[in-house]
């Protein structure tokens, strides 16, 4: 039987969880096995680790519609060291949009990770969350809190659930796709047409694990089916303000689709765009660009609305956010830049 030697030498993963089969199995899909036998862990999860190939049987990564048969051991991997955390409150001050007994939304700023995570054990918004609830609610309990995420890198709405019922309502509401969201994005390049749609099946990067690309669903039958929609909210001399409206929500879901497009969004450095892809070949520009990258350190992307209907209410609810400062100030030096003077 094949053993940890099939994985990649250069990665440390570590063991979460390892099992061998019962005789008397019947072939099953590995992902069900797993929901059914881890306890806390959801399908969801499972998959997005096979994903990520953290799902092996006998020693080889296997993807989350294997069937496992009788003695086939499993093991699940973590690509940390395995932590046992609890969200501890902090005071870190939350720009709060709208408040009832049964929703919260919060302008995020940028900077802030959202769920801690590897790297990433304090210092988040569930904490600043905790904080804010005090003993009036219990943030480590997984029934409330989060509906959604954005990166960490990415400000804006975030909605978040304080009963059981809201958060299974508006989860319904986001799996469904009957909420609306849009993002402003500032991407490399110009368009010709003013509007457009992407479609593009995501999943990780083979050669780079952090960041995800588009596949053909025959190469890859992991990839999640992902549409986003564009619109051109003003251009300049070498890069555009667009609209982009997700009828899906997948993880790095607009930066893959503009850079698969040939649009990166601007200072996006995990997607390219903290190359300069386009514009004069001068010394001169390439200070104004990077002064630019100054300015807005950070790939620019703001969750700029939300929509969604009022899990108690069915009022149909819509929030409209400013840009943070960072972003306006961008703006504005794209909209005074003068090829000949540079702004």
């Amino acid at each position: 039987m094949n053993n940890m030697q099939d994985i990649e030498p250069e990665e440390e993963l570590w063991e979460r969880w390892r099992c061998e089969v019962d005789k008397g199995q019947t072939p099953v899909r590995v992902d069900k096995y797993l929901t059914e036998h881890m306890a806390g862990t959801s399908r969801n999860r499972i998959q997005n680790a096979a994903d990520a190939g953290n799902v092996l049987v006998n020693g080889k990564p296997v993807a989350s519609n294997h069937k496992v048969k009788p003695l086939d051991v499993i093991q699940v991997l973590l690509d940390h060291e395995p932590h046992d955390y609890t969200i501890l409150p902090e005071n870190i001050p939350l720009n709060i949009v709208y408040e009832d007994d049964d929703v919260l939304v919060i302008n995020k700023p940028a900077g802030l990770v959202v769920h801690p995570g590897h790297g990433n054990y304090e210092h988040t918004l569930l904490n600043a969350l905790a904080y804010y609830f005090g003993d009036k609610l219990d943030i480590n309990n997984p029934n409330i809190g989060l509906v959604h995420r954005i990166d960490k890198d990415t400000s804006g709405l975030l909605l978040i659930a304080k009963t059981p019922a809201a958060k299974t309502n508006l989860g319904i509401q986001f799996f469904e796709h009957t909420t609306e969201r849009t993002y402003n994005a500032l991407v490399w390049g110009t368009f010709a047409e003013d509007s457009g749609t992407i479609e593009g099946a995501l999943a990780r990067d083979n050669r780079d694990r952090t960041i995800y690309k588009v596949w053909n669903i025959e190469d890859n039958p992991n990839a999640k089916e992902a549409v986003t929609h564009w619109r051109v909210l003003e251009r300049f001399m070498y890069v555009t303000l667009v609209e982009c409206r997700l009828e899906t929500g997948r993880t790095h879901q607009i930066r893959v689709h503009m850079k698969h497009i040939g649009h990166p969004l601007f200072c996006d450095e995990k997607y390219g765009g903290t190359e300069i892809l386009k514009g004069l070949p001068t010394q001169k520009y390439k200070q104004y660009i990077h002064n630019c990258f100054d300015l807005c350190p950070r790939q620019v992307l703001h969750a700029k609305t939300l929509g969604f209907t009022h899990p108690v209410t069915g009022k149909r609810m819509f929030f409209d956010s400013e840009w943070p400062a960072d972003i306006s100030n961008l703006i504005e030096k794209w909209r005074k830049y003068e090829p000949n003077t540079l702004g």
